[in-house]
């Protein structure tokens, strides 16, 4: 996938006016997703994202690694675009499905592991598609 059709996507999923408006709830989300992944997973993360969304990632993934809840999470994406918590569950879903498409299985497997349950939702139907491990 390219840096125009992530965006592309993005807004689309989002239902953004603009391109501008995509890229700054991109932003937005992959800060927050970044500082909460170890950073060796944010940079396999950033390696199969397109140039200029990779980016994003691994200038957050220097921080120490933050755990937070999903709360936490959307908390911290509505302070940095300015809405609601509401609409940072919205701009989230609208970013996290784009970056499940954009990724193969394997590393989304590994990125949801280095995530509380409660992320997986935020992914979207992506996240039901995708085989997890075998049932006991």
């Amino acid at each position: 996938m390219k840096h125009h059709e992530f965006v592309a996507a993005v807004r689309q999923r989002g239902e953004y006016g603009s391109a501008a408006e995509a890229e700054a709830v991109i932003r937005a989300v992959l800060g927050v997703l970044a500082a909460r992944l170890t950073p060796d997973e944010a940079h396999d993360l950033a390696s199969q994202l397109p140039e200029g969304i990779a980016e994003i990632l691994e200038e957050q993934s220097q921080q120490p690694t933050l755990r937070l809840s999903v709360q936490e999470f959307l908390q911290r994406i509505a302070a940095g675009t300015g809405a609601t918590t509401r609409t940072a569950e919205w701009d989230a879903g609208a970013v996290l499905s784009t970056v499940a498409d954009a990724i193969t299985d394997g590393e989304f497997n590994d990125l949801i592991t280095q995530l509380p349950s409660g992320y997986a939702d935020l992914f979207g139907n992506v996240a039901v598609r995708r085989p997890g491990p075998p049932s006991v």
